[in-house]
Parts: C-alpha cells; sequence; structure tokens
C-alpha cells in the first residue's frame, strides 16, 4: 500500500508545475502581513520619540536635540508597536527582509537642514500660532475680568 501511494504522487509530481521558486532569477513574493524593516520618512517624521516609548526591545533611538533616529535591526522583532503608534505615519514596515550581515549595525537617519523657503514658512507658522495664543490669552483675560466684574 506504501508504494503504490508513493508511485501516485511521484507520477503527480512529474506533470505539475514545480513548487519551489528559483530564488535568484524570480524575486520572492512578499503578501501583505508578512514582515520585514522597519524605515523612516525622516523628512515627516517629528522627532517625538513615541516609537522609542513602544519599542519593546528598545531597538528604536531618538535623539531630539541632534535630531537623529536610529534603529538597531537586530534588536528589531518586527512587532509593528512603534509603526502604529507613530502620530504622523512616517514609519512604515518595508515587506522585504532585511539584507544579511557579517557585522552589527545601526541605522541612522538625520533630519536635513531646511531650505529658504522652508524656514520662511516654519516661522510663518510659529508667528502664527504665537498671534493665536496671544488673541486666546486676551480673550481669556477679558473674560476674567468680566466674570470678576459680574460677581462685585
Amino acid at each position: 500500500m506504501g508504494s503504490f501511494m508513493l508511485t501516485k504522487m511521484s507520477f503527480r509530481n512529474l506533470f505539475k508545475k514545480p513548487v519551489t521558486r528559483m530564488y535568484p532569477i524570480e524575486a520572492p513574493v512578499y503578501t501583505s502581513r508578512s514582515k520585514g524593516h522597519v524605515v523612516n520618512d525622516i523628512q515627516e517624521c517629528i522627532l517625538c520619540g513615541i516609537c522609542e516609548k513602544r519599542c519593546p526591545t528598545g531597538a528604536i533611538v531618538v535623539d531630539k536635540p541632534a535630531e537623529t533616529w536610529t534603529i538597531n535591526p537586530f534588536a528589531c522583532i518586527q512587532c509593528m508597536f512603534c509603526v502604529r503608534a507613530c502620530p504622523k505615519s512616517c514609519l512604515t514596515m518595508e515587506h522585504d527582509y532585511t539584507p544579511p550581515s557579517t557585522s552589527m549595525y545601526t541605522h541612522s537617519d538625520k533630519k536635513p537642514e531646511l531650505t529658504e523657503q522652508e524656514m520662511a514658512e516654519k516661522l510663518a507658522r510659529d508667528k502664527e500660532k504665537a498671534e493665536r495664543i496671544a488673541a486666546a490669552k486676551a480673550a481669556k483675560q477679558a473674560k476674567d475680568e468680566q466674570a470678576e466684574s459680574g460677581d462685585e
């Protein structure tokens, strides 16, 4: 009985397509659920540090004064906690695997310097924010003064 099943399986496999892929020639197909490695879009990143706090292995280090974001890919367990926690959605999980390496390393990204136009836009936003804060404080003070005069 066993040899009959083995013969049947052998003949079936002779006339079917191979199950395995020829890896170097054919690129692997990654599903949407496959894990890979974390990638940061550093230009969108605000260096808030939430990803660092959410990482259970401590693979991510955010240095706000130096404006650097560093990940140790060998400590990362691809849990995606950092990706889900990012408020700006600048962290993504790429669906290809980290290439093998002969030595341990960390990957660091540094925020690029702002151009003159971006600097001008930032100053305009900061000025507008300061004006809104001042207007809100003035409105609150006026409301408090009105409440005090109404109580007397």
